[in-house]
């Protein structure tokens, strides 16, 4: 696929994203108002991030995290949380892991590559793994924190008991190791330029994995 389809694509959940916000507005809901525009702004950081420090992210990765956070203001403003619970909440949180976990995999390489730190394949995956990791503990502890202070404002409770949250993290542990493991495949293939020399071009220092 093109990268300029791929950028269409994002841009139209992008505008899914916004028409969320403009429901939640229209029915004065402002637990989906807030939701949508923050998830709004989280899919504009990557274009955020190109501007300020001249990094370029794959289309693929931009396409994959304005998916994630569709799935998830789409699935709280339209309550698809609980009218296909527990399915659409674990395909959502599968999705949003598997992202974080790509992400993680793109930093430790653009970190690489910047320190010419020449890691192993062993500490990239483990990278990979503890970040997806920590990000998902962080995700549930905003979760209880917004259930604890602001229930009566949100449509649903964030979380459903110890059981949820065990499966979320778990969902978190698999994710951070099928991209762990797929991405240390993918490197083997080839050098370190060659993976980030798209995302950087000539701003790195040239380094060998």
């Amino acid at each position: 696929m093109p990268s300029s389809r791929g950028v269409f694509i994002a841009w139209a959940m992008q505008g899914l994203i916004l028409l969320e916000g403009m429901y939640g507005i229209s029915i004065r809901d402002p637990s989906i108002i807030v939701t949508a525009f923050i998830g709004l702004f989280l899919t504009i950081i990557p274009y955020l991030i190109e501007r300020r420090i001249q990094v370029t992210l794959p289309w693929e990765v931009n396409v994959l995290i304005a998916f994630a956070v569709f799935l998830h203001v789409a699935g709280y403003s339209q309550q698809l949380y609980i009218l296909l619970y527990p399915y659409y909440d674990k395909f959502a949180h599968f999705v949003s892991s598997i992202t974080v976990a790509v992400l993680a995999f793109v930093s430790i390489l653009l970190i690489d590559r910047f320190s010419c730190t020449k890691l192993a394949r062993w500490q990239i995956f483990f990278y990979i793994v503890i970040f997806t990791m920590a990000i998902g503990a962080f995700w549930e502890i905003y979760e209880y924190l917004m259930d604890t202070f602001l229930l009566p404002y949100l449509m649903k409770p964030l979380q459903h008991g110890l059981d949820d949250t065990m499966m979320d993290l778990m969902f978190d542990l698999l994710g951070g190791i099928i991209v762990g493991f797929f991405g240390t495949w993918y490197i083997r293939k080839k050098t370190l330029d060659e993976l980030t020399n798209p995302m950087v071009g000539d701003s790195a220092p040239e380094c060998k994995l």
